[in-house]
């Protein structure tokens, strides 16, 4: 038999970690679902030309093909496994507008692929959950300030460092670069929007490149440097003396965001002025995260407001949207070791077994604990005790049962005290926090 190899980029997270994913996931949906948004699935495969609308390339689209294709037949070749969530939901809204009441909160929590090359928190396989509000025609700019909120209570219930959402407006930046007398505003952003990367110097080549004057791309650069966890930006913003009437009202539109996040949360959103986001169709709000002492793993939460991805002859349905990057975050926590579960198993207590003929008294005491909610195994062999509370203590299991034997009445042991206490199967309860494996993190 050939070497089993891992496949890089698709993550298989071990049972502990897994169990720790499944509570940020329920978080995360509670949360979601406590503001009010509905739950969708879509399907996993979409055609090419939608999953490219948003400026991909055919590159990071898995194509899909039938293993017993007819070679004649190119139909599944325009099929692509999605690489988001938000082009899906945009069809979806297209094809079931009439059966929606809008404006229309959802969320989204799926598995999406991408063919990219694997790195430090970028799979090709991923979870990700999303959250979008879409109304028809005109969509209120106060969603934009309202999705942080709901980002920040999902990661403060989450043993994760403190985050902050980085936001800015496309319009400050289309407004400013039109204000400075700059033709191609769009062409820029994108250059801007690399600024961590190839740094000042850099950017200021890029522009040349792009018949920029080296005043006006000092003035992209001035406003690139501007951050505040207030509305202060806006004077910041003023002292440049590029004006414009798209840029008042992006300014206007971005402090909204930034008061709001502050009255709700203090910290939690920081104007970044030097954010783009290159993603093309994105036109208002847009956000990035970071988690304190993680920032190299890059942005686990992005997003933002959107005019005309999902539209169609007549009908229009601008939104606003935030990604929170699941596997991503994950990972980043996993290879820090900085958060795992306090059992490997959601198991909380073993039944023994004396010997092999009493157990199916163990299995009537099993189900019965199982009935009132609590978690049960019977122990697979009849060892010593001893191994059998090895056998709990190596899965972090932190209760054995023992059968009463010769008429007397069955005890249960607390095998990280010690204690062994008497007990009735039908009536004996757990402390609450064993009910379930706990999520410990450095960060709690």
């Amino acid at each position: 038999m050939s070497k089993i190899m891992p496949l890089s980029g698709f993550p298989e997270w071990l049972p502990a970690q897994r169990i720790v994913e499944q509570r940020f996931l329920e978080r995360i949906q509670r949360t979601f679902e406590l503001y009010g948004f509905a739950s969708l699935d879509t399907r996993a495969v979409e055609p090419l030309d939608q999953l490219l609308r948003k400026g991909e390339t055919s590159k990071e689209v898995y194509v899909l093909r039938r293993l017993q294709a007819d070679p004649n037949d190119a139909s599944d070749a325009s099929l692509g496994l999605h690489f988001d969530l938000t082009v899906p939901f945009a069809r979806f809204v297209l094809e079931n507008a009439g059966k929606l009441h809008f404006p229309f909160r959802r969320y989204q929590i799926q598995k999406v692929w991408r063919g990219e090359r694997p790195a430090a928190g970028r799979y090709r396989e991923f979870i990700q959950a999303d959250i979008d509000i879409v109304d028809r025609d005109t969509l209120p700019a106060h969603y934009e300030a309202e999705l942080p909120l709901v980002i920040g209570d999902a990661l403060a219930g989450l043993p994760v460092p403190k985050a902050t959402i980085l936001v800015n407006n496309r319009k400050v930046l289309q407004g400013f670069y039109t204000g400075a007398g700059i033709e191609d505003a769009e062409a820029v952003m994108r250059v801007l929007d690399k600024l961590d990367k190839i740094g000042p110097a850099g950017v200021t080549a890029e522009l040349a490149a792009l018949g920029v004057a080296e005043s006006q791309a000092k003035l992209c650069l001035a406003l690139a440097e501007i951050s505040a966890h207030d509305a202060s930006f806006v004077d910041e913003v003023g002292k440049l003396g590029v004006s414009d009437p798209l840029l008042e009202e992006g300014l206007a539109e971005l402090a909204a965001v930034v008061e709001a996040a502050n009255e709700h949360s203090p910290g939690l959103c920081r104007a970044e002025l030097k954010i783009a986001r290159g993603l093309d169709y994105y036109t208002g709000t847009v956000y990035e995260t970071q988690l304190a002492g993680l920032e190299r793993y890059g942005s686990l939460c992005s997003g933002g407001r959107y005019d005309n991805l999902a539209e169609s002859g007549n009908d229009r349905f601008p939104g606003v949207g935030l990604s929170i990057g699941v596997s991503r975050l994950l990972g980043a926590l996993f290879g820090e070791n900085a958060v795992t579960a306090s059992r490997s198993v959601p198991t909380v207590v073993v039944v023994a077994v004396a010997a092999e003929e009493d157990r199916r008294a163990a299995d009537r005491i099993a189900a019965t604990l199982r009935s009132r909610g609590i978690a049960t195994e019977v122990s697979p062999n009849a060892a010593k005790f001893g191994k059998q509370i090895r056998f709990a203590e190596r899965r972090g299991i932190p209760y054995v049962w023992f059968p009463g034997q010769d008429g007397a009445g069955d005890t249960v042991k607390d095998i990280r005290s010690g204690d062994q206490v008497e007990a009735a199967a039908g009536q004996w309860n757990p402390p609450s926090s064993d009910l379930h494996p706990a999520v410990e993190g450095t960060f709690n």
